[in-house]
Parts: C-alpha cells; structure tokens; sequence
C-alpha cells in the first residue's frame, strides 16, 4: 500500500501577520515536518492557493463586497475573502520551513479568477481537476494523510474528494487549524469528514 502525504495550503497569507491569517496556523509547521521528515510516505504533495490578482473571491472585486459575507458567484455560493496567495507574492509561497527538495509535486489551485478552489483536486464548481487524483493513482497510492490549512476549508474538501476519488483517508487533526468564521465551523467540518470515512489520527 503506497501512502502520500498531502499538505494543504502552507502559505505565509495564512499564518499569523498573513493576508488571511488562521490563528495559530503557524503551529501546523512543526507537525509536518515531522510527518515529512518520518520516512514513512512514498509520495509528498503540497497544494498552494495561486490566485490572479483581482479574484473574484476577493471582496476587493466586488463594489460594497464585505470579507466574510456570502454571495452568488457565477451559480456558486462564495465567501468572500480578504485579497490572498496572489500569484507571485511572498504570501502566496511555500512556507519557507518547507524542505522543497522532499515535496515531490505542488499542484496550485484558485488561478481561475472566475471561481474558487478550495479543494486540493477540483475547484468548487467541481468543473475543472487539477490533476492531483490521476497523479496519485499514476504513482500507485492508495491511502493519502491530510493535514494543514485551514480545517473547515481547504483541508476538509481536499479531504473529501481524496474519500470521492477513492483513497483511504486520514487527517492529523492536531497538524490543522480552522478558520472558524461561524462559531462551530471546524466541528462541523470534522464531523462531517469523519461520517464521510475519513479516519481522524
């Protein structure tokens, strides 16, 4: 059974000091070096949120758009976030704790600014796959450990459609944080992941 490490979304924007700072999301560096440097996965991927500049996720984009209001984005509810991980800045990199040389491939999402993309395989619309699944399946994996940012997001669809696309899943809930931005959100979201199959460790 070949097993894959996925880390979600370990940018400096959502970190403390960061465009979409998650609190104490900083803390989630330490576990996945440790899972990282455990020996104990044959694949490492990293997804990293690459927007355009004037997403239209971004409230920036929207005339009286407030961050954290839901709207309708082309027939998709949307959140809309504060401007984060536009393509090139230094908030949108590899947290720089990350050994490069161990991640195997990173897959970027969101760089379609007419729709968000939470998850690591697919946007929210489900219309367009990053190629992450065909990826995993193309290097014989059949079990893949989640982890990082944030819980009730990025972290929880990446989870999700990993359950969809047909791997065993677990997530190190210890090695995520959550947004929170509805009291509850991350216990939801890990209720939710865990009656969808997804072993929380």
């Amino acid at each position: 059974m070949r097993h894959a490490l996925i880390l979600v979304d370990l940018q400096p924007d959502f970190m403390p000091g960061g465009a979409l700072a998650v609190a104490d999301g900083d803390a989630v560096v330490k576990p996945a070096l440790a899972h990282i440097e455990s020996g104990h996965y044959h694949v490492i991927i990293a997804t990293q949120d690459w927007h355009p500049p004037g997403h239209e996720s971004f409230a920036s984009s929207h005339q009286g758009g407030e961050i954290g209001t839901l709207v309708d984005l082309h027939g998709l509810p949307q959140v809309l976030w504060p401007d984060h991980c536009v393509q090139g800045t230094p908030g949108a990199q590899l947290h720089v704790d990350l050994p490069k040389d161990r991640i195997h491939k990173v897959f970027q999402k969101g760089t379609n600014p007419k729709v968000d993309s939470y998850s690591g395989f697919f946007d929210n619309g489900r219309r367009h796959s990053t190629g992450l699944a065909n990826y995993l399946h193309e290097q014989g994996v059949s079990e893949v450990t989640v982890m990082g940012l944030a819980t009730d997001y990025c972290v929880k669809w990446t989870a999700l459609d990993a359950v969809a696309e047909g791997f065993a899943v677990r997530l190190d809930t210890a090695a995520c944080r959550g947004v929170n931005l509805q009291p509850g959100d991350v216990d939801r979201a890990l209720t939710e992941l865990a009656e969808a199959g997804v072993h929380l460790i």
